[in-house]
């Protein structure tokens, strides 16, 4: 980030840091030279002193490109007018500054229960996937697992009495590669691979082979979060818009599953996908019309269940959406509940340079 921020200024254009995080670093403090830092905001929080990005002081400013670090930080309490800053950074944007931001591949959304399984450790502070894919470009900073953990052995990442305890635990070799694997995934399927132009412009109504299309069918059932953020993933690898389908059935008369609709329909817009209601007595024959009108090719569903209509596998509902798409031509993925989230919770820092 520090260094596209110099080949920036030194090329003419009006650059300042609006949140540099340097954790006391000698190199990375170093590069900030010659760039203006804005101040930050100082704002007493229980009894300490603490300090957070002032965006105002940012807005005021106004100037052509904006470094701030740190994408999925939760700011403060009383530090802002927004609980995170992603938002912050959505502010700069719609006042038309350019920000260069950055962000680690375990904070985001889609990603957090996989990487929760990979390395037993709960990533609190998110961030929609939404707002990374509005970036015009992502650049991955890759590392091997072994010159990350020599890095952190010389003191360059962490100080000399947290480095044992870090090595043991999330920056594990085994947890590093896969976490490098998930970026390498990611950053892949950001490219934007298109059909020929005379494909694209020839028999518009025919679905090419090469195009997915994708839905995922929802409950508000315990774990359906799981199965909706796997669905994102897949989607995304495919390069697929993803279509979210909630068949309210009306007889589930069950306690807090308004609460549970409204919450998959934040993490739906969060992860980028559409969210679609239908009421229907018949789940499986929705599930399928919906997928014939809007042609799509793949249904993904989970197997977690509760309430009027189950998604058993073997179950009366999943049989029929098995055999009515696959008369239709469309497959079917089930997507297994692999159970509860660890509990261990990893702060915004601690992987900082992962």
């Amino acid at each position: 980030m520090l260094s596209e921020g110099q080949r920036r200024r030194e090329r003419g254009a009006d650059v300042v840091a609006g949140f540099v995080e340097s954790y006391g670093r000698p190199r990375t403090e170093a590069m900030l030279n010659g760039l203006q830092v804005i101040p930050r905001k100082v704002i007493d929080y229980r009894g300490t002193r603490q300090e957070e990005m002032d965006l105002d002081a940012v807005l005021r400013r106004r100037p052509e490109v904006a470094l701030v670090d740190e994408l999925a930080h939760t700011n403060l309490p009383g530090s802002g007018p927004h609980a995170k800053r992603w938002q912050d950074v959505l502010d700069i944007l719609a006042a038309g500054i350019d920000v260069v931001t950055t962000v680690n591949i375990q904070h985001l959304e889609s990603l957090a229960d996989e990487v929760g399984q990979m390395t037993g450790t709960l990533v609190r502070e998110r961030v929609p996937d939404s707002v990374v894919r509005k970036a015009n470009q992502i650049e991955l900073i890759d590392s091997s697992p072994e010159q990350l953990r020599r890095r952190m052995l010389h003191g360059n990442i962490y100080p000399e009495d947290k480095v044992p305890e870090a090595l043991t635990h999330f920056f594990r070799t085994d947890n590093l590669i896969a976490l490098r694997e998930l970026a390498l995934r990611f950053v892949a399927g950001e490219s934007d691979e298109q059909l020929p132009g005379p494909l694209q412009g020839h028999q518009p109504q025919v679905l090419w082979e090469t195009t997915e299309r994708v839905m995922v069918a929802v409950t508000a059932a315990k774990g359906t979060d799981v199965v909706l953020r796997r669905a994102a993933r897949i989607a995304f690898r495919y390069d697929a818009e993803l279509e979210v389908v909630h068949v309210d059935v009306g007889d589930t008369g069950l306690s807090g599953d308004s609460q549970s609709i409204d919450r998959m329909r934040e993490l739906t817009t969060d992860l980028g996908a559409r969210w679609h209601d239908i009421r229907q007595d018949d789940p499986a024959r929705a599930i399928v019309s919906f997928a014939r009108h809007h042609e799509i090719t793949q249904i993904m569903i989970g197997t977690v269940h509760r309430g009027g209509w189950h998604m058993a596998v073997g179950g009366p509902i999943l049989r029929r959406v098995i055999e009515e798409a696959g008369a239709a031509g469309i497959d079917v993925l089930i997507i297994t509940h692999r159970g509860p989230a660890p509990a261990e919770a990893l702060d915004s820092s601690a992987a900082d340079e992962s």
